[in-house]
């Protein structure tokens, strides 16, 4: 059964755990991580800020060895919305995630995804699951064999239209639009169909979803059900991940492109010396293109390109 534990640890305990797995490391970017390591079938993946996750069958095991473990993957009300049927893996679900939003290059994605009991078996034996524990080769092929099996609807808020949105939404409102309208339109596509359940993989609490879908003109209210680490509960929300995932990756690979150089995903040093290097190529007007400009990362940028 996989498990997910979190702890805090001491910069030099991150060094040693960083040490520990060098040769376990992932070579993937996470937003906000300093690495992403696997041993067996447990993912490790350490964020800046100290905190640690631990996602798969040993993670107690694994986690133990280095801190006293802050919280386990256990349904509970003060983390999750939702308490699920016991029975919901095999129900036919309609679910939806999103990814980018820590990106400071890149689009935000949101995807939502519809599979019906008949297809939860063959999504599982061809890997669907957490995007985190796929390599990017990996989500970018799986996302193209999804999408000719089960409906979906992707939406992609590049960074010029994210930049003119985001002064009148936060990011949690934006999300929550997102969300809703991949919704609102997948369930008019399958419709007559009806989901048993729609699976919202938790980035607010519920109460804050719901004040700010109030503002939004196609207001999807029923069945919604709200968890965090949703695609450990349904392979709908793992087929959206990695919908979604595989989408943001393409666009970067666009982007990376068209400036001639390569773009990173995450909102690390990287991004701030190649945000400088395109502000050197093209002011404001050219960065504003690619990245979202509120990120504190516009700032190191600026200072970077006048040294």
């Amino acid at each position: 059964m996989s498990q997910t534990q979190v702890i805090k640890v001491t910069k030099d305990t991150m060094k040693k755990m960083k040490s520990y797995y060098e040769k376990n490391r992932l070579n993937r970017n996470v937003p906000y991580s300093d690495f992403v390591a696997k041993v067996g079938n447990t993912t490790i993946t350490a964020y800046t800020s100290g905190k640690i996750v631990f996602q798969g069958p040993d993670a107690e095991k694994i986690a133990a060895k280095w801190g006293p473990i802050q919280n386990s993957n256990a349904i509970s009300s003060s983390k999750n919305s939702s308490v699920l049927p016991a029975n919901f893996s095999q129900l036919s679900v309609l679910g939806s995630d999103e990814v980018g939003n820590g990106s400071y290059f890149g689009p935000v994605t949101v995807c939502a995804a519809y599979v019906d009991k008949t297809m939860v078996a063959k999504l599982k034996a061809l890997g669907v699951r957490d995007s985190k524990e796929l390599t990017d080769p990996q989500i970018v092929q799986l996302s193209s064999v999804i999408k000719e099996l089960i409906p979906y609807k992707l939406l992609i808020v590049e960074p010029e239209k994210y930049n003119r949105i985001q002064p009148k939404y936060n990011a949690v409102h934006m999300k929550v639009a997102l969300h809703n309208q991949a919704i609102y339109l997948l369930l008019n596509e399958i419709a007559p169909t009806k989901p048993e359940a729609i699976l919202i993989d938790q980035f607010t609490p519920e109460t804050n979803y719901k004040k700010y879908v109030r503002s939004e003109q196609n207001q999807v209210r029923e069945k919604l059900t709200f968890i965090t680490k949703g695609e450990q509960y349904h392979v709908a929300v793992a087929a959206a991940s990695i919908i979604s995932r595989a989408a943001f990756l393409e666009e970067l690979e666009k982007e990376s492109k068209e400036l001639g150089m390569k773009v990173p995903s995450g909102a690390g040093a990287t991004s701030d010396k190649v945000a400088a290097a395109v502000l050197a190529k093209g002011g404001m007007s050219l960065l504003s293109k690619y990245v979202k400009l509120h990120f504190a990362n516009t700032e190191k940028a600026k200072k970077i390109a006048t040294k």
